[in-house]
């Protein structure tokens, strides 16, 4: 990038304006386009302008480019509602942005003059239908950026000084990545059994997906099973309402976060993304974590460390053995499984709710969206768990594309509603209140750890010797709504297929790698098989897991030992440790809503 320097050009990464305006900072995808984005969530209505000071080195003519997309063009040929236009010192050039190709890169938009000095920027939503933008660049350069993954990040080290150097936080005794209901649980168990903990949370808020930003209910029974102590930590923080798709106080974001600023022991690291790791031969030694806002590195340090990330970042930075997808019948014997491996997962949800005015509101008919008609527009005032998208779709390459198709159906539906349907009446005085934008993901990357977890030991009821977390939710695997799989290429209702089964203690085998000796692993991305997870992956059974695993991080630091040396050898200790618990259970009991899923229903009231 050496066209581009700062003598000669502005380099403005939208997350690091001084005032985003009514722009969403969205670091979800870093992986996939290597940047922290900004996303004009107005749902239909144009959100407040995103405005930055700058200063220009030397008076020219700037070539203007901004790092955007086309997130419509993927299913539409009309034009895009996400487009937008960059005004300098409230003047614009007249280019709209956002209208182009369909990948990330950088669109130009012509030239402006503009003195030495300072001057003020501002990007300028157009529609609220989720334009987006990662970064702006001034330059009086005749050379093209380079618009890749690879090339934003190389820019941003030409001039942002801050991502050429590594800040040291320090060594801990426990790294816990992923700041979910499992990621939480870890951090506090381990804590609380006097372990020094670092908890490192990619997002500004805590709790995963029972956070406000993606707003699904805890599922699954505590304190059940060999173990009934376990679980009344995560009754300590949990919401005591139940509910999808439900208004922000419901998931209860500042009591996770208090919880976890009271416990002296955890060093609570939030909005920080691991994006690196370091190792001696089959161990990880530390993490550096990137700064979803400024880019700016932190270096983590520790002898022990879990993946509670949801998507096992961390394991698969580490090199551990991972799978993905629906094994084959001959891999584990699995009367269920399909006769070849696919890359079926799971879809991932993306909830809506509407609210009821006092006056008629308007939506925008839109002509870009999903064509629908009275038999296939879904009559509902909530989009619900069974709005759900990408189930043949790779969950981690293809995220951003799975979520933009989750909002294209949202908005298609409501728009036919609003405009079209023969009971639109019905619907004159409601409005969108919340559109998720942040995934909602039941299955991606599953860690191999030392034992998988199978259908076979299910249905049989094998119980072993080690077995800890129970179980309380049925196999429940979705698939895609028959009717609308057939009416749609890409089908976005689905259904939940049940199969009874009793509680069932999960080995403490599946929390570990097999292959990277000190990475203890909980949640959705524990060592099961893609049947199995059908029953593991509730929150309140994954808040246990990590309970358990932050229990056994503290036999691991007390003896120096590896997560595969608890068993046996120091089987005895965790399992006191697990029949004592690491929460109150004096506390009010707040976790008696849905315990159980018998009967997969679709409803709104779920």
């Amino acid at each position: 990038m050496e066209d581009f320097q700062p003598e000669n050009s502005v380099f403005l990464p939208g997350s690091l304006f001084q005032n985003p305006g009514g722009w969403a900072v969205d670091p979800q995808f870093m992986e996939q386009m290597g940047s922290t984005c900004l996303l004009a969530h107005g749902l239909g209505h144009p959100v407040e302008d995103a405005v930055t000071g700058f200063r220009v080195p030397r008076s020219g003519r700037y070539h203007i480019y901004v790092r955007t997309r086309n997130w419509t063009s993927r299913w539409s040929e009309r034009p895009t509602p996400g487009i937008f236009t960059v005004l300098a010192d409230g003047k614009d050039n007249g280019h709209v942005y956002g209208a182009a190709g369909p990948e990330w890169d950088w669109e130009a938009g012509g030239v402006i003059d503009l003195e030495a000095g300072e001057h003020e920027l501002s990007i300028h939503d157009l529609k609220g239908f989720d334009a987006r933008f990662d970064t702006v660049l001034l330059t009086l350069s005749e050379a093209r950026p380079d618009g890749s993954k690879a090339g934003i990040e190389a820019l941003r080290h030409t001039f942002l000084p801050q991502t050429r150097t590594v800040e040291q936080k320090g060594a801990f005794d426990f790294v816990v990545v992923g700041g979910g209901c499992s990621g939480m649980c870890a951090a506090l168990a381990a804590a609380r059994c006097g372990l020094k903990v670092a908890l490192i949370q990619d997002r500004k808020v805590l709790g995963g997906n029972n956070s406000s930003e993606v707003r699904v209910g805890l599922g699954g029974r505590l304190n059940i099973g060999k173990y009934p102590a376990l679980g009344y930590l995560l009754n300590e923080f949990g919401p005591g309402r139940k509910g999808n798709a439900r208004t922000g106080d419901v998931y209860e974001d500042a009591k996770k976060l208090d919880i976890v600023l009271k416990e002296k022991r955890i060093t609570l690291i939030l909005g920080y993304k691991v994006l690196e790791v370091e190792k001696d031969g089959d161990r990880l030694t530390a993490v550096v974590a990137t700064c979803v806002g400024d880019y700016s590195r932190i270096r983590v340090a520790a002898p022990l460390f879990a993946d509670c990330t949801g998507d096992a970042n961390l394991g698969v930075l580490s090199g551990a053995d991972w799978v993905m997808g629906r094994e084959p019948r001959s891999r584990y014997g699995e009367p269920s499984a399909p006769e070849a491996h696919d890359g079926t997962t799971l879809g991932a949800s993306l909830q809506w709710y509407s609210l009821e005015a006092d006056t008629p509101q308007p939506f925008p008919d839109i002509d870009w969206g999903l064509s629908l008609d009275e038999d296939t527009a879904q009559k509902v005032h909530r989009g619900q768990w069974y709005w759900e998208v990408g189930m043949t779709d790779d969950q981690i390459e293809e995220a951003e594309r799975i979520r933009d198709y989750g909002m294209y159906v949202a908005y298609s539906n409501w728009s036919y509603l609003k405009n079209h349907a023969s009971y639109k009446d019905e619907y004159e005085n409601l409005y969108l209140g919340w559109v998720c934008h942040v995934l909602g993901k039941r299955e991606s990357r599953r860690l191999l750890g030392e034992f998988v977890l199978t259908e076979n030991d299910l249905r049989q009821f094998r119980i072993y010797p080690d077995g800890c977390v129970s179980t309380s939710w049925y196999i429940d695997n979705h698939e895609p709504d028959p009717d609308n799989a057939a009416r749609f290429p890409e089908p976005w209702l689905s259904r939940g297929c049940l199969t009874p089964l009793d509680y069932y203690p999960i080995p403490f085998r599946c929390f570990y790698s097999r292959n990277v000796d000190n990475l203890f692993m909980a949640g959705r991305d524990i060592s099961v098989s893609h049947l199995a997870l059908g029953t593991t992956r509730v929150m309140r059974t994954c808040a246990m897991m990590g309970e358990v695993v932050g229990l056994a991080a503290k036999v691991c630091t007390d003896h120096d030992d590896l997560p595969r040396d608890i068993v046996p050898a120091h089987w005895d200790e965790l399992d006191a440790l697990m029949c004592k618990g690491a929460g109150d259970p004096d506390l009010p009991y707040l976790q008696t809503y849905t315990l159980i899923d018998t009967t997969a229903a679709r409803s709104e009231d779920c």
